[in-house]
């Protein structure tokens, strides 16, 4: 787990909808990912139909592992903060799409799990946040 005082990230103003704090949270993980060599694959990656699954970011990195990445903003702590909201439910309905997109890739690369949550005190980067067998 890397823990870092966001930077780059901007505080919420009063008249910034959830959706947008949302937005730039996920620019800003982008960017900081980025920044440590990660390449994008896809934003935003939906499966089709209801009841799919949705993943922020799809990145890669130098050795070939996938990166699936969930970003999430909490300005309140309370209730487990941004990384509590990643619950059991959420991590299944990631797998689902994760495993949906690599459907498409002839030989599977290695793939890991990892969480940007931005607390109020800073960023926190988990790698390896959850695994398959969730």
């Amino acid at each position: 787990m890397v823990f870092l005082n966001p930077t780059n990230q901007r505080k919420a103003s009063a008249h910034q909808s959830t959706k947008e704090a949302g937005d730039a949270a996920e620019i800003a993980a982008l960017r900081f990912l980025q920044a440590q060599g990660l390449r994008l694959l896809q934003r935003n990656y939906r499966t089709p139909g209801r009841g799919g699954g949705e993943i922020d970011l799809i990145l890669q990195e130098s050795d070939s592992t996938v990166v699936f990445v969930e970003v999430r903003k909490r300005t309140l702590s309370r209730f487990g903060g941004a990384l509590g909201s990643v619950s059991a439910i959420k991590q299944r309905r990631i797998i689902f799409a994760a495993r949906y997109f690599l459907l498409r890739w002839q030989h599977l690369p290695p793939a890991r799990f990892d969480v940007i949550a931005w607390e109020p005190q800073g960023m926190i980067w988990v790698k390896a946040a959850f695994d398959t067998s969730n």
